[in-house]
């Protein structure tokens, strides 16, 4: 099919291009004609803006060509990325349907576990858009679009300005294609779940003067549900099925202790006999405690999701038209939707958190008294949440070249525009009001129906419904919530939240030659920027008055601008001697002002050294830095219950060995012992462990005086092309990077630490405590600059063709990385023992899952019109906390193992050293005669599966959310036209 344009075809294309609203734009140079040969060979690398020939730079750039991404069984940018080694744990992945907020349903990546934050996502040179939190959702871009991704494995903020402190990664998509395709995608796993459909179209148009592509894709990831994996089906998993299940579960019951007590019931928990009468006291039976059993207790895990279903829409265009033979318009728009759903169990409802009790003189109250401390899990009612983003990305640029003289100049003067609107929609949270209401007073009235109200005072049946949480699920009758919608209907509101962020971007650059040396041009590039980024969130209106059991939030509302000058200079030292085949430098600045915080210049030094042809020395010292984000300083806030361990519980906080932290918490605590004090989980029950998660939620908000984090990246590295093995090409880059007065947030432990371990009085007024039980009732947090983070290690990249006559063309691709060390300081006082990371899961909620080893093998071979591909992706083994050293020894491989910790001294861990992991992939193809590729494989091929993980990083469930969770098997139909 011929889909040359006609020049009243070229118009047509180029008024759509311009009048569109929504898309992205690029730097890279555009061909001209024969006259201009500077434009025609020279581009410009992510990581420069100077064009060169010579694509190998002073920075490490892994290239993913189109051809690999279509050899590879992933259906999505994200996937592709993640599995990429030097890239680690996304900090929120699909296997976490507890998160929450914003960001929920989007894939951010994170390159060196430095965070996603850290990390710049362009689309053709220009920066996505981002959340209220400066994260980058790379959903939103479309596979079918994409030409090559580029990911600079060092700092740039000399050149791109914020966020570029542990890389950049460059996503450069189709331009000037010709014809037509189309694609269709399914896949599974081999258990049945999880189908993916993909369908995909691009069609291109040329002509003499410009051209237009244009790319649609479609895709629906299904859920996979946490019940249908072994590992996933219990809190603790199949290896101990037993263990880990709640007692706020869906049978409902009641408390009674010293602090509650109830006429004829003795310290302890009740619920109701099976086929019991729950208006009869008598029918109460105690509530089975014993952890290590199953009875009278939930497993959360029965709803809640493994893998988060998805769907996504996206239609892309790119545009080019030449205005004059030297001047041209290139425009991209983007439309782009992601519909993604999380589903976790019914909401575990405690009527003492809440204040709630059962009235007195409520119809279903089997005692006559009020019982305040009541309790029901709603497992009718699973809590899901709906995030529904739509992107609008339009960018236009005029670019062009002129001559001075012998020197050929490039300039471009662009704008972007992005915008990010999203609405989440929640359900299977209580309204607190309503559930006030329901059980407080009833009587059954005249015609055998229970009311609200009283008989002398009733309440219409229409404006409440009473409610029995004393009813087990799946019972049915007056109150109960199993069958009842009209009380389901009365007690769970849905919940509306509303999201919009907009970036807008001026920029103008101009790149060249100021002239020749000795050993060629000096490169110069230099540009303007000036950038806005605006963004709020709205909670739903019930949210935010925290008059629901739904996590409060607040709103979020506010902007910055910040204006940028830069310039780079390339500058050729020697050539063609004796042990200089090429030594040449690259140096970069950036002047940064924002209206929010200040100024900041940031600095790059890097040079290129080829003693022999063969052989290049590479090296960079790079300055960076990380702006704090619209949520860092306007943030609303929102609720959260965090784990921690207080300092002050006499079983596993510091005033169990040292008498200075009890006499403070003494002091702290006012009635209540210190002696016996214990701290309360969920359940309000004592701590079985350390780090138990609070049963009331604490605050978190933002923080006005934030300044930015400021980093120093150092990258030093050979790149080696043997001439006596043609097709080979090795590279070995060692690579350091250090932020400091890293944006942290603020934590229970720290403050609590500092108030009673490092008698700092100041940060005891950031907590309250219960004056009934002495448990933190109240604490607030807002996000700091303190500490510090600093990753080392190694990158070495493998690559080797060997094309022959028989057997076809072989490719050989190895990539890995090795972490030396990842440290971590998290707090404003001096510290000689940072907390080491390395090789570690248990820290996943706060820095990432620390894999020592990442590393990547892949096989290609072609002949003729078959192909295939193999795949084999290696995680280093991890250590965890044991789940009990004395219970489960055969779990604890290292019970005595001491870490070093910000505290000063060892911190005393028993862990358990779990071993690596390989998944397999493989790809078979055809290309037939009618222009079409078909291509069958499965992704983890020998369906392996990954050790238990108690700790769950990444993950809700006792797997490491990053592993592949089964085969994976898959096919795709490709048709050109």
């Amino acid at each position: 099919m011929n889909c040359k344009t006609t020049k009243l075809r070229d118009a047509i294309s180029f008024a759509l291009a311009v009048g569109a609203i929504s898309a992205t734009g690029t730097g890279i140079a555009f061909a001209q004609d024969q006259s201009q040969p500077t434009t025609l060979d020279r581009i410009e690398v992510t990581g420069t803006r100077i064009r060169q020939v010579d694509t190998e730079t002073s920075q490490p750039v892994l290239t993913i060509s189109r051809g690999e991404i279509e050899k590879q069984g992933f259906s999505s940018v994200a996937d592709i990325l993640q599995n990429i080694s030097a890239v680690g744990t996304p900090p929120i992945s699909r296997a976490q349907p507890l998160s929450s907020g914003e960001a929920v349903g989007g894939t951010f990546i994170s390159l060196r576990d430095l965070g996603a934050a850290r990390t710049l996502v362009l689309l053709n040179g220009k920066r996505l858009g981002i959340t209220t939190s400066g994260l980058q959702d790379i959903s939103t871009v479309p596979v079918a679009a994409i030409e090559r991704i580029e990911v600079l494995k060092d700092g740039a903020s000399s050149i791109y300005g914020s966020d570029a402190i542990a890389g950049v990664i460059n996503i450069i998509t189709r331009s000037n294609y010709e014809g037509a395709a189309a694609s269709v995608y399914y896949g599974q796993y081999s258990e049945g779940d999880g189908g993916t459909t993909l369908g995909d179209v691009t069609m291109g148009f040329t002509g003499e003067r410009g051209s237009l592509t244009i790319a649609a894709e479609w895709a629906d990831e299904k859920k996979v549900a946490s019940a249908d994996r072994p590992y996933s089906a219990y809190p603790r998993s199949n290896i101990h099925p037993d263990l880990g299940w709640t007692v706020v579960g869906q049978y409902g019951g009641f408390a009674v202790s010293s602090l509650f007590p109830l006429p004829g019931f003795a310290n302890g928990r009740y619920i109701l006999r099976d086929g019991g009468d729950p208006r009869n006291p008598a029918d109460y039976r105690p509530q089975n405690v014993d952890s290590t059993v199953t009875a009278d207790k939930t497993n959360t895990n029965l709803q809640t999701d493994l893998r988060t279903p998805q769907e996504r829409r996206a239609l892309f265009v790119d545009g080019i038209y030449d205005l004059t033979d030297n001047v041209r318009f290139r425009t991209n728009l983007m439309y782009s939707n992601r519909d993604s759903v999380r589903q976790v169990a019914g909401y575990p409802y405690q009527a003492i958190a809440f204040g709630t009790p059962m009235a007195a003189n409520s119809y279903f109250n089997p005692l006559g008294v009020e019982i305040q401390n009541w309790w029901r899990r709603t497992w009718e009612v699973p809590r899901t949440s709906q995030s529904d983003l739509t992107t609008y990305r339009f960018s236009g640029n005029f670019e062009g070249s002129f001559e001075v003289g012998e020197k050929f100049f490039d300039w471009d003067v662009g704008y972007l525009y992005n915008q990010n609107k999203l609405v989440q929609t929640g359900t299977g949270n209580l309204n607190l009001t309503s559930l006030r209401a329901a059980v407080g007073p009833s009587f059954l009235n005249g015609d055998g129906v229970v009311q609200c109200g009283t008989a002398t005072a009733p309440i219409a049946l229409n404006q409440c419904v009473p409610y029995n949480p004393f009813i087990h699920f799946g019972n049915t009758g007056q109150g109960a919530l199993s069958g009842n919608q009209a009380l389901q209907a009365f007690l769970f509101p849905t919940s509306h939240a509303t999201a919009e962020t907009e970036s807008t971007v001026f920029t103008a650059n101009l790149a060249g030659s100021l002239f020749t040396l000795p050993a060629g041009d000096l490169g110069f590039a230099i540009g303007l920027e000036n950038r806005k980024e605006e963004g709020a969130f709205s909670p739903d209106s019930l949210v935010q008055s925290g008059n629901t059991t739904d996590l409060a939030n607040f709103p979020t509302n506010g902007s910055y601008t910040v204006d940028e000058v830069y310039a780079e200079l390339q500058i050729p030292v020697l050539s063609d001697l004796p042990g200089a085949q090429e030594l040449s430098f690259n140096v970069a600045t950036r002047y940064s002002d924002y209206d929010a915080f200040g100024d900041t210049v940031n600095n790059k030094f890097g040079f290129k050294w080829k003693p022999i042809e063969s052989l290049m020395i590479r090296g960079t010292i790079a300055d960076g830095f990380r702006a704090p984000t619209i949520n860092d300083l306007y943030g609303g806030g929102s609720q959260s219950f965090d784990f921690f361990t207080d300092p002050c519980d006499v079983q596993f906080g510091a005033s169990r060995t040292s008498t200075a932290v009890r006499a403070r918490c003494q002091a702290g605590l006012g009635a209540v012992n210190a002696n016996t004090f214990r701290q309360l989980q969920q359940g309000f029950v004592p701590t079985t462990v350390a780090s138990s998660q609070t049963p009331v939620a604490f605050l978190s908000g933002s923080n006005d005086q934030l300044t930015p984090e400021q980093s120093r990246s150092k990258n030093l590295g050979a790149v080696w092309s043997p001439g006596f093995a043609e097709g080979l090409n090795v590279a070995l880059d060692w690579w350091e990077i250090k932020v400091e007065n890293t944006i942290i947030s603020d934590s229970a432990n720290l403050i609590l630490n500092d108030c009673y371990i490092n008698d700092i009085a100041a940060r005891c007024g950031a907590f309250q405590r219960d004056p009934l039980t002495g448990i933190v009732n109240y604490l607030r947090r807002t996000g700091i600059n303190a500490g510090y983070r600093e990753v080392e290690g190694y990158d070495l990249d493998v690559a080797y063709r060997l094309p022959t006559e028989s057997w076809g063309n072989f490719a050989i691709q190895w990539t890995s990385t090795y972490t030396v060390r990842d440290d971590l300081v998290s707090t404003k006082n001096p510290v000689t023992h940072p907390n080491p990371f390395t090789g570690v899961g248990w820290a996943a909620t706060d820095t990432g899952t620390h894999f020592r080893i990442r590393s990547n093998l892949n096989l290609n071979w072609e002949l003729g019109e078959w192909g295939a591909s193999w795949t084999a992706r290696y995680y280093s083994g991890l250590k965890e906390a044991c789940l009990s050293a004395a219970a489960y020894p055969d779990e604890c491989s290292n019970p005595t193992y001491s870490a070093p910790s910000n505290s000063g001294s060892a911190t005393s861990r028993a862990t358990n050293e779990l071993g690596s992991n390989t998944f397999h992939d493989l790809q078979v193809r055809w290309t037939a005669p009618w222009n079409a590729t078909i291509s069958v494989g499965a992704n983890n091929v020998f369906n392996h599966v990954g050790q238990v993980f108690y700790s769950q990083p990444s993950a809700n469930v006792s797997y490491y959310g990053g592993f592949d969770i089964g085969r994976f098997m898959y096919m795709r139909y490709t048709q050109r036209f």
